[in-house]
């Protein structure tokens, strides 16, 4: 397991750059997002790049390239939080120029898993699975659809210890277990199979939801990863709550059923139903990259052992 290379904190009037790496968001959620984040006490910076939504992309490949590679390169930037998922970072991912020594924060979940494998693989980054600004900071702090104020705030500001985060979820397999937390959107892990960022899941805590997929889709895509040899040095599982995945037709597997027949003879803790990424409740933020303690109990936590930024 590489060493992780972490990102300066954030402080009170940080400026953070909102990027569209993937789908293009409407602009009463957007702005709501924007509202969210300075009523946090941080500047939000817009793109000098103007992006034309194309279809499903936010922008032309060479735009949403250009916007971030903007954003990473500006060295009054300390953050780069995303707009929303959908699709298209895997096509940014062999055109970045501008990536540094030093990381930023990049926050973001759903499409953004591809761009956080990426940058953990190749640069060892530390990145950030949790809300974002249209999907996340535009609803609020605790409520639903919006965000986790602790668990981001410990993520982006904490420098000297670990923290605790409630999963809110169930455990399938009981158990502890320590490794590195990472992975992200299961449709996306399973798509760096074969790439040369592939993720390396040795030693990991292991992190997979998603939303909108069959459970059969979900059998499926865990069952490739299970053939490709991800599952045989995982210590622990996370699941989320794989909204509107119900099955086709009643008496038919769920995903969670589906999850406990595969994961379940692992022998590892395995928590199901987490708020992480496609939630209906508040999202939590997760440093992906970090050492963390899975506690599958009656009542699931994740113990981040080491801060996720420095100061």
């Amino acid at each position: 397991m590489r060493k992780p290379v972490k990102p300066p904190a954030l402080v009170p009037g940080s400026k953070i750059a909102v990027v569209s790496p993937a789908s293009p968001a409407e602009a009463p959620p957007l702005e709501r997002g924007v509202q969210e984040l300075a009523r946090l006490g941080y500047v939000v910076g817009h793109s000098p790049v103007k992006l034309t939504p194309q279809g499903y992309f936010a922008g032309s490949v060479e735009e949403r390239a250009a916007e971030l590679d903007a954003a990473l390169a500006d060295p009054a930037v300390p953050a780069v939080f995303c707009v929303r998922g959908g699709y298209g970072s895997n096509y940014l991912l062999g055109r970045l120029t501008a990536l540094r020594p030093r990381p930023k924060i990049l926050l973001g979940h759903s499409d953004l898993t591809a761009l956080e494998i990426f940058l953990w693989q190749k640069r060892g980054w530390v990145t950030f699975y949790g809300p974002m600004v249209a999907a996340g900071f535009a609803a609020g702090p605790a409520v639903a659809t919006g965000y986790d104020a602790d668990s981001f705030l410990r993520a982006v500001t904490e420098t000297r210890s670990g923290w605790p985060v409630c999963l809110h979820g169930e455990s399938l397999s009981a158990g502890e277990a320590e490794g590195v937390l990472l992975g992200g959107c299961l449709t996306l892990v399973e798509t760096t199979l074969g790439t040369p960022w592939e993720l390396d899941t040795s030693g990991s805590i292991l992190l997979l939801e998603d939303r909108g997929i069959k459970p059969y889709q979900a059998d499926r895509a865990l069952m490739h990863l299970k053939q490709a040899g991800k599952f045989k040095r995982v210590r622990g599982v996370v699941l989320g709550e794989f909204p509107e995945s119900e099955p086709p037709r009643a008496g038919s597997p769920t995903v969670r059923e589906v999850s406990r027949r595969i994961l379940g003879e692992l022998g590892v803790p395995v928590v199901w139903g987490a708020a992480v990424g496609h939630t209906t409740r508040p999202i939590l933020t997760l440093p992906l990259g970090v050492r963390a303690r899975l506690r599958a109990t009656a009542s699931p936590q994740l113990d981040i052992l080491e801060p996720a930024v420095t100061a």
